[in-house]
């Protein structure tokens, strides 16, 4: 078996609701607590976004080294680690758009060559993407890289769309017809599994920010001003419900 879980509805519906949990998370650690959009921020000499990201890259790295040194697949293991890559990927994203001043547009296509090239790498190196080669280190490593970058483009790009016209519910619909239509490619056409499930995993990420910004942001800028924190409680419980009623089974090797 893998060290990854199987492809089933609860996978995609835990992880939406991690992508949306690293939204409300990462937005609490940068801007609530370290204070990134209050009236002090940059006074103490120190960034909240980077500060943030140092925080969860840091714990994202412990998790990928605990997860490749698993003899086998561990629900809450597997699960923590994605959401330390979406918190990381929600803080790092800020940091490069906000911070740097690349802008969501140069974000995003910066974001999304570096999880194509990720990709491409992999398959040269390994000849195979889909996660049902994830069960060495390399392939692991390559696993938890794409993934990492593809939940930052996923904060950039969520935030590009919502920032127009749109809002936050609108891009919420943009990403979810989306995800539906690759739904329905996957039943009722012959389509690449391995291209329909990465760009499924790719545009989970951007439906998670813009729910997690709706639940969070202001009113007058389109959200409903909840407290991030408890946002995160409640996504949280929701996501340690979901690991512990829904049957967790490895995905099968290639």
């Amino acid at each position: 078996m893998t060290k990854v879980p199987a492809v089933t509805l609860g996978f995609w519906i835990t992880k939406i609701l991690a992508t949306t949990f690293g939204e409300t998370m990462g937005d609490t650690v940068s801007m609530s607590w370290l204070g990134e959009t209050t009236a002090s921020a940059g006074q103490s000499g120190l960034n909240g976004y980077l500060v943030g990201t140092a925080i969860f890259g840091g714990l994202l790295a412990l998790l990928v080294w605990l997860q490749v040194r698993a003899a086998k697949f561990h629900p809450y293991l597997y699960w923590a680690t994605i959401i330390a890559s979406t918190t990381a990927g929600t803080t790092l994203a800020d940091f490069a758009t906000r911070s740097l001043g690349i802008g969501y547009p140069g974000g995003s296509m910066l974001l999304l060559a570096l999880v194509l090239a990720s990709l491409a790498t992999w398959h040269r190196a390994l000849g195979t993407i889909s996660v049902q080669s994830v069960h060495e280190p390399k392939a692991e490593l390559y696993y938890w890289l794409t993934i990492t970058f593809s939940q930052t483009l996923g904060t950039a790009l969520g935030d590009w769309v919502a920032d127009g016209p749109l809002g936050y519910l609108g891009a919420a619909e943009i990403f979810g017809g989306a995800l539906a239509l690759l739904a329905f490619a996957y039943f009722l056409t012959r389509a690449n599994r391995v291209a329909l499930f990465w760009a499924a995993f790719i545009l989970t990420r951007p439906l998670g920010a813009v729910v997690g910004d709706f639940l969070d942001k202001p009113v007058t800028h389109g959200g409903l001003e909840l407290s991030r924190l408890a946002a995160s409680l409640v996504l949280g419980g929701a996501i340690l419900a979901l690991v512990w009623l829904v049957p967790q089974r490895a995905q099968a090797r290639q």
